[in-house]
């Protein structure tokens, strides 16, 4: 069902698991769905990359999933020096939360409501509420308000049109039956519609990571967040991981490797687990 993923191909990954040792040169997958007898897993990656004492890992974000996964999140994040986050206009956050704690209303974004609709009806805990970006090892490094509008507009990119090209990559084997999701939405069952949707979230991040034309929503915020990276490792950091959606990891992977880096280590991440029924 292709008028799905231009919503939720937005939904990107992460969460916690068991830590696995991988070949240097192996491609690395950044989000599977996971089977088993009672559950299923939709579990994205987390990859360390290594050159000259400097640690990077990608870390894999989810904007909605299990309350548990953002409670790890929040730990895990406390071993890093630096945490690069990625949040278009993300720069303005801090002002933002002292105008909603000095009680001003401050107007939310189409998408952040199709986010806060969408968690509620699936039981899932938002990201923007569960992660603690007041951390202070946390370091904006994605474009900002005025930056991603100005690229828009001389790529001639808009957010619908790269969902739909997205939507074109997308394989129709992992996109829900219309009348199964129309069935579990009018009946309220949240673990049926969660079971629906799991393969569509996996293969949206997929289909956005191979666009083959450089676009805005993932070149030039990887661009950005990569000259973030350097500067942090240039002021000395040697720990940092980088907080952003596993459709930007393929691209990241490959600048990355380019630099010199060397794949270390892999983890899989758990963001839903869905009870079989």
């Amino acid at each position: 069902m292709k008028t799905l993923l231009p919503v939720f191909a937005a939904l990107s990954i992460l969460s916690h698991a068991k830590e696995i040792v991988l070949p240097a040169d192996k491609a690395t997958d950044f989000i599977r769905v996971e089977r088993s007898g009672k559950e299923v897993l939709l579990q994205p990656a987390a990859a360390t990359y290594e050159r000259d004492g400097v640690k990077v890992t990608l870390l894999g974000a989810v904007h909605i999933a299990d309350k548990a996964y953002f409670t790890d999140l929040n730990k895990r994040f406390e071993s890093y020096d630096r945490i690069l986050f990625e949040m278009i206009g993300g720069d303005k956050l801090a002002e933002i939360r002292q105008k909603e704690a000095e009680g001003e209303k401050v107007a939310s974004s189409p998408l952040a409501k199709v986010y806060g609709m969408v968690s509620s009806f699936l039981e899932l805990a938002d990201q923007k509420s569960e992660i603690d970006y007041s951390a202070k090892n946390f370091v904006h490094a994605d474009l900002t308000m005025a930056e991603y509008q100005k690229l828009q507009k001389e790529r001639g990119e808009s957010l619908l049109g790269f969902a739909m090209d997205a939507a074109k990559n997308a394989d129709p084997a992992n996109e829900p039956s219309t009348l199964s999701l129309m069935t579990a939405l009018l009946s309220g069952n949240s673990n049926q519609a969660k079971l629906l949707l799991i393969e569509a979230l996996a293969g949206g991040d997929e289909a956005m990571a191979g666009l083959v034309n450089p676009t805005v929503i993932i070149t030039d915020r990887n661009a950005k967040a990569l000259a973030v990276l350097d500067a942090q490792i240039k002021a000395g950091h040697k720990n940092l991981g980088i907080f952003y959606g596993a459709a930007h990891f393929p691209d990241m992977e490959k600048s990355l490797l380019e630099k010199g880096y060397k794949k270390t280590k892999q983890e899989w991440l758990t963001a839903w687990s869905v009870a079989k029924e």
